[in-house]
């Protein structure tokens, strides 16, 4: 297996390298690439040092079997045919294939087969928020058909990357010394404050990032589910959070959806308001699973149901699921 990492210098490159290692994945062989910036600087993988090398235009994927991507939507355009045309399978984090038809769109927990059709040799890894999401949905949908979905997401800086998670942690420090905040990553201060805005606005009024949750979670479902979202950025380092509203087919009891949740494939139920037990991105961040809790019936429907939903958004919101597309296929070779 010999395995490589494009955007080995950025956070997903290096929890993916973090992740590879902690599932004792089977790799003879690891490439690391990255800008002209990263390229010579070195990162440390099962004890050895490996030299991030400049992603060029050449035959340095000749013989990789496959390669995580994480360098950003243009650079994954511009690469996706060099890194694929010696049979290397790319698993794309980035958003430009999500919604091509000719590309699966995969979370392992919800529709791993489709990894196994790609023909362009790029499986997508969907949006973070998406996937925690479906990973919670595809529990209740297996009780009855989700017809539509509210969402408000409680989005860390981890979603726009390390330079975003430094400009938090020195924004609370400038504060903290009287002193005006540096803004350059986010449209306001983040810190003591939430902006409810991700991503380009688009003419339905709705953020790129709020569509993505409506689009994406449609192709990964196979399903007519709607989804509206409103997507907020919060001043938490790490772990994406979401408030979550379904209407079923049929109604679904409290407890009918709790046993659902706890049967799931990596989700965790932390639901005793009692003794106040329930997902915070505090205690999440760094761990796989996706967490669940406030589990209850919504008051204005009968068919509705309300639950809280919090998941690291660089382990399963990127680089782990991708890794776990990798783990399925290797399992499930045909």
């Amino acid at each position: 297996m010999k395995l490589a990492v494009v955007g080995a210098s950025g956070a997903v490159g290096q929890e993916f390298l973090k992740i590879l290692e902690e599932h004792n994945f089977p790799c003879d062989e690891l490439l690391l690439f990255g800008s002209a910036r990263s390229a010579g600087q070195t990162r440390t993988f099962r004890g050895e040092e490996i030299e991030i090398k400049e992603l060029q235009h050449n035959d340095d994927f000749k013989g990789v079997d496959i390669a995580l991507v994480s360098a950003g939507g243009s650079v994954s355009r511009e690469f996706a045919e060099t890194i694929t045309k010696h049979g290397a399978l790319m698993i794309d984090n980035s958003s430009c294939f999500r919604m091509d038809d000719d590309v699966p769109l995969v979370v392992p927990e919800v529709n791993p087969e489709d990894a196994l059709c790609a023909p362009r040799r790029i499986i997508a890894n969907p949006n973070c928020t998406t996937i925690q999401m479906v990973v919670a949905l595809a529990a209740i949908e297996r009780l009855s058909h989700i017809r539509r979905v509210h969402v408000a997401t409680y989005q860390s800086a981890s979603g726009a990357g390390a330079q975003a998670m430094a400009e938090l942690e020195a924004q609370h420090a400038s504060i903290a010394r009287g002193e005006e905040p540096t803004v350059e990553k986010f449209a306001y201060q983040l810190a003591f404050n939430v902006i409810p805005h991700i991503d380009q606005f688009t003419d339905n009024g709705y953020t790129k990032e709020e569509m993505k949750m409506f689009n994406e979670t449609r192709k990964i479902m196979h399903s007519d589910i709607r989804v509206s979202a409103t997507c907020v950025r919060v001043p938490v380092m790490r772990a994406h959070s979401e408030s979550i509203w379904v209407e079923t087919e049929r109604p679904i009891s409290v407890e009918e959806a709790r046993e659902a949740f706890e049967q799931a494939e990596r989700v965790v139920v932390m639901d005793n308001p009692g003794e106040k037990q329930y997902p915070m991105p505090l205690f999440i961040a760094h761990k796989e699973p996706v967490y669940v809790g406030r589990i209850r019936k919504d008051l204005t429907n009968e068919y509705g149901l309300s639950f809280w939903c919090v998941a690291d958004q660089i382990k399963k919101g990127a680089a782990l699921n991708a890794v776990q597309i990798a783990e399925w296929l290797l399992a499930n070779k045909k």
